[in-house]
This record gives C-alpha cells, sequence and structure tokens, in this order.
C-alpha cells in the first residue's frame, strides 16, 4: 500500500517577491495542505530592496514544514517537490562555504539606475543597437532585430551584478579567484538543497544576461560588462532530476523535479500548452504571457522573449508584456482612506456609471512597454467637485485594464496569432468589474480558473509529470477547472473606444516629468 500513496502527492513550493507558498497537492489536483508566510523585505537606502538569504531560508523550511503538516502527511509520503521562484533578484556566495557575500538584491532595486541610464545612452549601446541593425537588414535575424533595439532595464540583474561586483567588499576579488558565484533565488535554494550550482532555461532567460536565440550566457554581455565567466550557472532542463532534498530536513528525502520561473510556471499552470495561448497574472504588478511556441519573439515595442520551459529537445519561448503596478496601486488607495478593503473595489466602481471623465495614469515604477517611459509621473487627470470616491476608484481599475489593452494591442501587431481568450490569475483578478471590462475591450473571452495558485499549479505539474503522477498534458487540460468566464459585451467596447483614446491622451501629459 505504501508505493500507491507515495504516488499521490507532489509538494510544490513557491518563493514570490512578497509570500512563501507551499502547497500539497493530490492526483486530483486538489490542495490538501497548504501554508504560507510573508518574505522580510529590507529598505536600507531609498531606493534600496533586499532579502535577507538567511531569514528566507528559515522561512522556506518553516512553510514546507506547516505545509506538510497541515496535509497531515510525512515527509516520505511526498513522490517529488516542484519549485517556483520570483525572477532577477540574486545573490553572490562562497561556492567553497556557501557563505552570502550581501543580501538578496531584489528585482524591484533601484541601486543600479545611474548606471541603466549612463549605459542606454552610451556610445557603446548606441554602436551595438547600431551593428545590431545593420546586421538585421543583411541577415533577417529575429536575433538582431531585438539586438537593434535592445535597452538595459533595472530589472534585469545585468547592472545590478555588475554595481555588486564593484562596491561589495571582497566580492570582485573572489569571482576572479574563481570562489565566488551568483544566482538567482531558484539557483540559491537548489544549492542549499543539493550543493549544485544550476538554474534552469527560464530562470537564466529573466535575468537579461542569457540569449533566448542561442540559449547561452550571453557572451557579449559578459565581455561587455567585465563578468567574470565561471560565476555563472550551469543552465538545465525545467524539469528533471535536480536532486533531493535532503532528509535532515523534514525526515526524508523529497526528490526535486521542477524549477521554473514563476511567470513561465503559471503559464504553465494556466494549461496554456499551444502557440497563441494567453495567459495574465494580476499581482502585485501585471505579467501578459504568450507561448510563442519554438520561435523566440523579437519586439520593436519592448515586449521580452523569455524561454517559458525547456524538457530535453522541446523548447517552448514565451513574448512577455508588463505593468508593473497592479495590485500596489489598490493598495495605495487603501493606504491613503480611498478604500477599506480590495474586495470592495468592484462594487465601488459598478456604483457608477463612468469615472465622471476623471483619468488615472497608473505609474509610480515609470510605464513599460509599449510606452516605456521610466520618467513617467502617476496621478489622476480632470477630477472635479463631482467626482466622489467611487469615481477615482473606477479610474484607477480603469487604467489597469487600459495599460493591458495597449500590451494586448501591441501582441496582436507584433504577432501572427489569432486570440480567443485569455486565461487569468492572481489576486487581483478576482475583481470582477475588472475583468469583464478586459473582455469587453479586448473582445476576448476572459477565464478565470477556480485556483488562482498558477505558479503553484505549473511546477506540481511538471514535476507531477516527470515523476508519472501524471501521464500527459492532455490529462491537466482535462483537470483544469474554471470558476467563471467573461464574454465580450461588443456596444461596450465601442463605448469605451473614446475614453481609451482620451486616456491615452491623458498618458501624454504625464510622459517625461521626472
Amino acid at each position: 500500500m505504501a508505493s500507491s500513496t507515495m504516488l499521490k502527492y507532489v509538494a510544490a513550493l513557491d518563493v514570490g517577491t512578497t509570500t512563501v507558498r507551499c502547497h500539497i497537492i493530490d492526483k486530483n489536483v486538489r490542495t490538501i495542505g497548504a501554508a504560507s508566510e510573508k518574505v522580510e523585505i529590507i529598505y536600507p537606502k531609498p531606493g534600496y530592496v533586499e532579502i535577507d538569504p538567511d531569514r528566507l531560508w528559515e522561512t522556506i523550511i518553516r512553510v514546507m514544514k506547516d505545509a506538510l503538516q497541515d496535509a497531515n502527511l510525512e515527509a516520505n509520503q511526498i513522490t517529488c517537490i516542484g519549485i517556483s521562484t520570483q525572477r532577477g533578484s540574486f545573490t553572490t556566495w562562497n561556492r567553497e562555504t556557501g557563505k552570502h557575500y550581501h543580501n538578496f538584491i531584489t528585482w524591484k532595486d533601484l541601486r543600479a539606475d545611474q548606471m541603466v541610464k549612463d549605459w542606454n545612452s552610451s556610445l557603446t549601446m548606441k554602436g551595438l543597437r547600431s551593428g545590431a541593425h545593420f546586421l538585421y537588414m543583411i541577415s533577417g535575424s529575429k536575433r538582431f532585430l531585438a539586438g537593434s533595439v535592445l535597452k538595459l532595464m533595472n530589472t534585469q540583474t545585468t547592472l545590478r551584478l555588475t554595481w555588486a561586483l564593484h562596491n561589495v567588499p571582497g566580492l570582485k576579488e573572489a569571482a576572479m579567484g574563481g570562489k565566488a558565484v551568483f544566482g538567482g533565488v531558484d539557483c540559491w535554494l537548489l544549492y542549499k538543497f543539493t550543493g549544485k550550482h544550476v538554474t534552469d532555461a527560464s530562470s537564466a532567460s529573466a535575468t537579461g544576461l542569457f540569449d533566448p536565440f542561442t540559449m547561452q550566457w550571453a557572451g557579449w554581455a559578459i565581455k561587455m560588462f567585465k563578468l567574470p565567466r565561471h560565476m555563472f550557472p550551469e543552465v538545465v532542463d525545467t524539469a528533471g532530476n535536480f536532486g533531493n532534498v535532503p532528509k535532515n530536513l523534514f525526515g526524508a528525502e523529497i526528490p526535486i523535479r521542477c524549477s521554473m520561473a514563476d511567470q513561465a510556471a503559471s503559464l504553465f499552470g494556466s494549461t496554456s500548452f499551444q502557440p497563441g495561448d494567453l495567459k495574465i497574472t494580476l499581482g502585485t504588478g501585471t505579467f501578459v504571457n504568450v507561448n510563442t511556441g519554438t520561435n523566440p519573439h523579437a519586439s520593436l515595442t519592448g515586449l521580452y522573449p523569455l524561454v517559458g520551459w525547456r524538457l530535453g529537445a522541446e523548447t517552448i519561448y514565451v513574448v512577455e508584456g508588463a505593468s508593473n503596478d497592479t495590485g500596489s496601486l489598490i493598495e495605495w488607495a487603501k493606504s491613503i482612506g480611498i478604500i477599506n478593503e480590495p474586495e470592495e473595489t468592484s462594487d465601488l466602481a459598478k456604483s457608477v456609471k463612468d469615472s465622471d471623465g476623471v483619468y488615472f495614469i497608473p505609474a509610480f515604477s515609470g510605464l513599460q512597454a509599449p510606452i516605456n517611459d521610466h520618467t513617467a509621473a502617476a496621478g489622476f487627470l480632470a477630477v472635479k467637485p463631482t467626482s466622489s470616491k467611487a469615481h477615482l476608484v473606477r479610474s484607477i481599475l480603469e487604467s489597469i485594464v487600459f495599460r493591458i489593452l495597449l500590451i494586448y494591442e501591441s501582441l496582436q501587431q507584433e504577432t501572427e496569432f489569432t486570440y480567443h481568450r485569455i486565461r487569468v490569475d492572481g489576486g487581483v483578478s478576482k475583481n470582477d468589474f475588472m475583468m469583464q471590462l478586459l473582455a469587453d475591450v479586448t473582445g476576448l473571452q476572459v477565464e478565470r480558473a477556480i485556483s488562482s495558485e498558477m505558479s503553484i499549479l505549473g511546477v506540481a505539474f511538471l514535476a507531477g509529470l516527470s515523476f508519472g503522477v501524471w501521464n500527459s498534458r492532455e490529462e491537466l487540460l482535462q483537470l483544469r477547472e474554471v470558476e467563471k468566464v467573461f464574454s465580450p459585451k461588443r456596444e461596450r467596447q465601442q463605448d469605451y473606444q473614446a475614453i481609451v483614446e482620451l486616456w491615452q491622451k491623458a498618458v501624454e501629459r504625464f510622459k517625461d516629468w521626472y
């Protein structure tokens, strides 16, 4: 009987920016035990956003133990584990002792902002873009098309790692001597569990230092920024044998069968297996992802080509557009007293027939693709004596949807897919007003699954598939449960056309502010 019991349960660990979650999932994709805990974020200076690796490790172990206890299971009853992690946050550590040189410098950190600006306007980068454009005109290669519009970003690892090498005492010397290594949260966690220095292709592609067109660490970037090559982890498949969680932690070894970046995991968790499948995660920020199949996407509007997953001979690519301010806007509205709880925003927005001509620009972190203006300001425009709290809330919610619409329109222009539906997940996807508006302005069906924990499901699915818990992706498609479908109302799409145009006019007023 023991072996049949062992085949039933998969653990899924998701180490996000704000929360660590662990779910124990059975063969029918039911969560039978779960635990979560907030991540302690450190702000040592303005613009610096860090996480203490030791504290994070303690949190992860505690959450995993709590999830096992909640499921009333022992570690030896867990078939395998899948791991999903935030992208772009990294630390460096000593290869021999395992001791880290500094805290995780997270993807939200802005300490390298001036370096990003200086490099983007430098003759070196201008020369790189011009050279890539010339090579694209000759060869027609998408890789050179992507290079012709290449811009460094704060969310990428590149210049924050460069900063660390120049500013963390002893790190550069240790790196040059082959003792220091670097890695994201996934890489560091796998090292802590197994002693291996590896990362999967999806996590590597999110660093900005990995070339998705050649599927290798980008030699040009390593040379240009003088980064020691042996600091970099080996890039491996997304699912397979990563080693085991050691026995001393939970009383039995647990095979690690999947490790991947959170947005790639949520794409797989939403069963977006086919080219052209579109998934949107609405959490702290919004991430719009399309499965582009076996071809990486080259974008002129700032959409980003990433690796979704690599499984042996199969490499699936993703194009991503992001808007960094979503749930953070609703939390801000709560913090200044416009709302009491996020749950009330949908009904508040529906309580008025429109926003009374008020427009909100959601740019606390600037405006990402396709606007690409990190100097944009956030704020309301056209507030009147008749504007109520409900009008302000509605304008905030509308602005989040309008940002998604801009990304979607870029996808329509740049890709050859015909889109029919949007699969949504994340905390903000529970807002019915926004989901109906998203359906109306895009003209697509919006499909909300019962589970909003898509990253958890994604790594559980891939780990379980590689260990025989599930036999095929078709079986997973059958197990997907939809909670609600929002169908577009054509007349609303026409009504909103003028509103969206005016909102875009308002955006122009807030651009290039700082």
